[in-house]
This record gives structure tokens, C-alpha cells and sequence, in this order.
């Protein structure tokens, strides 16, 4: 049973494939068969976390994969509704600020930095998960979703602070 949590992970890196080529298909990013794939890989993160959580089977696997699914899920979301001309190109700044995490990450866990994603950083996921999907399956120019979105945003800029100050407490130097 130990297993499920991860294989669960990866389902979710291999559901990114088929969510892109549904979007590409799509009707400017209006997309049902993509919002249902979108909302199936928000659910098992849930899923995912707390079955590790409550097995006690987590792994240096999981504490890797887990959120990277979810950042490259979102990122190619945010990059292919933005693409659509469902998002404006400030969107973008939640895929750089992906990278610049994937990046520093190697920098830090080094010297140090126990990565853990805090309060900010999950709420922003579940904001951007249930924004983009409402994205996908409504018409260009309802705008309620992008309120949804524009608060995970928020929460995803709180939670890099978040991030870069416990950095700066944690890291020995070089």
C-alpha cells in the first residue's frame, strides 16, 4: 500500500501529455476533456499527500516528484491558456517563478534547506488548480475565474517570500 502515494505521482507527471495535446485541440482553451484531466491530477495531489501522510510512507521520491508534478501541471496551464488568450502575460510570472524555485532548489538543499511547502504554497495550489480548470470549461470573457486565479497568484508570491526568508535563515554559506 506504501507504493500508492507515489504511483499516484506519477500518474499525475503522466497525465500532463495527454492534458496539453487536449488544450491544443481545444476551442481557445475551452476545454472539458482537459478541465476533467486537470481536475482529476488536482484531486490525486490531495489524494497523494495525505495517504503518505497518514501511512506514513513518505518518501524522498514523493517530496521531490510530488510538487514538481503539480508546478509542471500548472505551469503548462497557465502557459497554454495564456496562449489562448485566457490569461494576461503577467500569468506567466507563476511558471518563471517555477523555474527560479527549480533552479535555486539545488543551490539551497545542499547547504542545508529543508523544503517543505508551506501553508501559502498549498493554498496557491488549490486556487490555481480549481481557476485554471473553471478557465477550461468557461467561455472567454467570464471573468469570475480569473478573480479565483488572481488569489492563488497572490498566495503563490506570499508563499516564494515565504521560501526565500526561511532560505536566508537556513542556509550555510557556500
Amino acid at each position: 500500500m506504501g507504493w500508492i502515494p507515489n504511483a499516484l505521482t506519477i500518474a499525475r507527471l503522466a497525465m500532463i501529455p495527454a492534458f496539453v495535446a487536449l488544450v491544443l485541440a481545444s476551442d481557445g482553451g475551452h476545454s472539458w476533456p482537459a478541465a476533467i484531466i486537470f481536475g482529476v491530477a488536482g484531486v490525486t495531489d490531495q489524494i497523494d499527500g495525505w495517504l503518505a501522510r497518514l501511512w506514513r510512507v513518505e518518501s524522498a521520491f514523493g517530496k521531490i516528484a510530488d510538487p514538481l508534478a503539480d508546478r509542471l501541471m500548472i505551469d503548462a496551464a497557465v502557459i497554454l491558456l495564456w496562449h489562448a488568450g485566457r490569461l494576461p502575460w503577467v500569468a506567466l510570472a507563476i511558471p518563471a517563478r517555477d523555474v527560479a524555485l527549480v533552479a535555486g532548489y539545488k543551490l539551497v538543499v545542499d547547504r542545508g534547506y529543508d523544503f517543505s511547502v508551506n501553508l501559502a504554497g498549498k493554498a496557491a495550489t488549490w486556487l490555481l488548480y480549481a481557476s485554471l480548470a473553471f478557465l477550461l470549461v468557461t467561455r472567454k470573457g467570464t471573468d469570475w475565474p480569473l478573480w479565483i486565479f488572481w488569489a492563488g497568484f497572490g498566495l503563490a508570491a506570499a508563499a516564494l517570500a515565504g521560501y526565500l526568508l526561511k532560505a536566508r535563515r537556513e542556509v550555510r554559506p557556500a
